[in-house]
Order: C-alpha cells, then structure tokens, then sequence
C-alpha cells in the first residue's frame, strides 16, 4: 500500500470511529437513570393490603429482602447466624438507620415492630433484643426464617417513637415516607437520607380501589405509568401491545377446607379434591396463562410438583363419598372477576361429585369452603412450602431445602385435605413508556423503588 493510501485509510477509520462513538452518547443518555418525576401507580385493591400492597415495600423494609432469583440478600439485618440446629437465630442490626421521623433503628424496636405483625402462631416462640441485634428461638428448627423474614408480614414498621409516644401511621424504613392521602390517592415522597439510597423518583402517587378497566384507560392517555393486569387479562393485554412485566409461579389459587361440621370426615374433603377440574380453571378462566397444580410448591421449583395428580376423577369422587350425604356446603371466594366465576365452575364440578354447594358473600364467617389465593413468598421451594403453609393457616414444615424431605412434608400436609392447590398463577403489570428499568423481586412484587422516568429533568 502506497503512503498516501495508508493515510487515507487510518483517517478514514478515525472518522467512523468518532461517527460511532457520536451516535452511541445519545443513546447512553437516554437509558442512563434521572433522577426526578412523579411516579402514576394504580391498582385495584388496597395499598398496605398483605400480601402484595406495593405501598409497604415503598415505605417499609424487612430483616432480610429476596433479590430477583430469590436470594437472601441482607437489608435492615447486616448478617445472621443460626445456633442449635436452627432453633436460634440472631441478626445482627444496619447501624445508623433511621425511620422516616427521625426515630433510631434499634433491636429494642424492631422486636417491637415484629411483635406487632405477628401476633399469633408465629415462626418463632421467643423474640429479644440483645445488644444491637434480634434474637429468635424456636422449639422446632426454622432452618427458612431468613427468607421467611423477608416477606411482607414481617416488614418494619415503627411501633413508638423517640419521644416514646405512639407513631402515627406507617412509618418506616423504606425509600419513600408517607405524605398524603386524598381522593383516594396515597402520595409518598422520596427518603433523602434512606439507608439503601435515594430513590431516582421524587415521588409516587399510588391510586387504589381503581377497577383493571379503568386502570387501562387511564394507561393509554398518561394519567398512569404501572397498572395490573390479572392473569386471566394477559392474553388481552399482549394484543393490545401492552409492555408487560411479569413473574410466572407468584401465587396460588387454593380451595380452603374447613373440617369442622359437614366435612370433618377426611375422606369427602378427598373426594372435593379429585371432583375439582383444575385444568378447564387454568385453560378457561384463567386464559392458558396459570397453570393446573395439586401441590403447594410450584413444579418450577419443587421438581416434584407432577407427583400429585391434578386430572379430575368423577369415579374415584364418588367412590371416596361412598354414598355419605352431608348438608349443603357454604362456599365463598375472596376477590372479584375470575375469582367469582372460578367458585361458581368448582361448585358446578363438586354438584357432579354429590355435593351441594351454596355460594355465600367473602363476608360471611365460618364457610365450609373458601376460594383464595395464597402468595408464593420465599425464593427456596423449603422456603416457599412454608410461607405457604403459614398463609394457609397449617403448621410450617420447617424442613431445609432437600427434596425427599420436601416432599414428604407437603404430602402430609395435602393428605389432610384442608387446602387443595388447585391453580399456579402468575403477577404481572403494564408498564408506560416514560417507566425505565421496572423489574420483579421472586414474589412477583414489581420493585418500583428503582425505576426512574425517561422524562425526568
């Protein structure tokens, strides 16, 4: 190559060099975080509802927290050790935290804070302070607490405060604090001083009780950058383009059992299990998007989930009631939508089995039969088993992650008949086009503390 040739060349490469570099500056611009902005949050139930009310991740934090793959990852607990075969467990506390009102995190109160989301059976007996640290003792092992305490129950909210009176509100730990709520709009502002970091949005403004439709609406014409979509909606929700995020396996759809009165004999509330078709719930009402599960655990993270039969059997129904008649059943469903016409499909399949079914308002106390939707919490399938046994009202496994054990706990659990899985479900949300980074923990709780707004000056 001639002298001149090579010149032209190496400028020539320097050129689309410096072209290359130009075009990529902008584009890294507009994906970089700003800081700024007013976040638009909807939903349809209640803000602090447990479990899943965004409101508390926002304002308030845990011991632990469960990242993406459902780690345990430390957050108002530094570190954590397990004594007696997991019968004692100490974490030891972030110094220099503070609550929204200034209020010192000390061991001294958040046992207080714990004392009070958990009032009754408890994963532990024994809770202290010791120093600047928790202390839980257990007769039994819980070799899952700390994923345990990192879920919604047990997030920190303050009890009393520095001048010893009472705090008002929740206040907590969290990247936003509380400011308002009128016309049913809860407003939270960003935690300058906050222990995990500022927060790239100044602030939220979350709108509840809002019907999904109206969500929709008020998504399409900017009023609002996060909505729900409920699973039996995905389908539509993909036709119409919306960007969706989601978490497969994130609750549970379940038929709880009372066994007291007609059901107490174990062998019909049996029968109700095999009478219920599960797959005309996952396939029909809930659009092919949940999928049909006789076990607590999800098969994604249980590897034994397929062991328990979910094919409805008409004759082993009948066989298992063996010609005993009970009074009309009084079932009720927590929730709207799907909820209602999935109670209404399962009282139409047990009226097949023998039984008659009554349906009764979600208000009525001591129903024979309860539809609900049990969260999913935990990361671990051990830590899952529990957490979904706790929801359920039935004694924890308190097993560690080993499969064999796993699934002889739930077994034993599910052979009693009090809670029958009928449905794994997936959460998910829309996100707006302003929304950047919006991602999901392993509960399926969108982590709106970190996202930030592409509009944000």
């Amino acid at each position: 190559m001639r002298k001149g040739e090579a010149r032209w060349t190496v400028l020539r490469r320097f050129a689309i060099s410096c072209v290359c570099v130009a075009l990529a500056l902008p584009a890294a611009a507009r994906t970089r975080p700003h800081y700024g902005g007013v976040l638009h949050v909807e939903t349809e139930g209640d803000a602090w509802q447990r479990p899943g009310g965004l409101a508390r991740r926002l304002v308030l934090d845990g011991l632990t927290t469960l990242d993406a793959r459902g780690t345990v990852r430390p957050a108002l607990a530094t570190e954590w050790s397990a004594d007696n075969n997991g019968h004692r467990w100490q974490f030891k506390l972030r110094p220099d935290v503070h609550f929204h009102d200034g209020t010192l995190l000390t061991a001294v109160n958040a046992v207080a804070a714990l004392q009070v989301a958990c009032t009754s059976a408890c994963p532990w007996q024994q809770l202290r302070a010791v120093g600047g640290s928790v202390v839980f003792v257990s007769d039994g092992p819980m070799p899952n607490l700390p994923a345990l305490l990192a879920g919604d129950e047990f997030l920190l909210a303050l009890t009393i405060g520095a001048d010893g009176k009472a705090a008002g509100g929740n206040v907590g730990t969290g990247p936003f604090q509380v400011t308002g709520f009128a016309n049913g709009v809860l407003t939270l502002a960003a935690n300058e001083a906050c222990w995990s970091g500022r927060p790239f949005v100044d602030s939220v403004e979350l709108r509840v009780h809002r019907a999904v439709r109206d969500q929709w609406l008020d998504m399409s014409v900017g009023r609002a950058d996060v909505v729900e979509v409920p699973a039996e909606l995905l389908r539509q929700a993909q036709q119409q383009k919306l960007d969706v995020v989601m978490r497969q396996d994130a609750s549970l759809l379940v038929l709880a059992v009372n066994d007291a009165g007609p059901l107490a004999n174990a062998t019909l509330r049996a029968a109700l299990s095999v009478a219920v078709d599960r797959a005309t719930l996952a396939n029909v009402i809930y659009q092919k998007q949940g999928e049909a599960a006789a076990s607590l655990v999800p098969q994604s993270k249980s590897g034994y989930g397929f062991l328990f039969p979910v094919e409805q059997d008409m004759n082993k129904a009948h066989a298992l009631r063996g010609g005993l008649s009970t009074t009309p059943l009084t079932m009720s469903a927590e929730g709207s939508g799907a909820m209602q016409v999935a109670a209404q499909r399962i009282a139409l399949d047990l009226h097949g089995a023998g039984f008659t079914v009554q349906m009764t308002a979600a208000s009525v106390q001591h129903t024979n039969l309860v539809l609900r939707v049990l969260p999913l919490e935990g990361g671990t399938a051990a830590a899952v088993l529990d957490a979904a046994l706790r929801a359920a009202g039935e004694p924890m496994a308190g097993v560690a992650d080993d499969p064999s054990a796993l699934y002889r706990a739930e077994h034993d659990v599910l052979d009693e008949h009090r809670v029958i899985p009928l449905v794994a479900l997936p959460r998910a949300y829309a996100v707006g086009a302003r929304v950047r980074d919006l991602q999901m923990n392993a509960s399926g709780v969108p982590e709106l503390a970190d996202v930030s707004l592409e509009d944000a000056q």
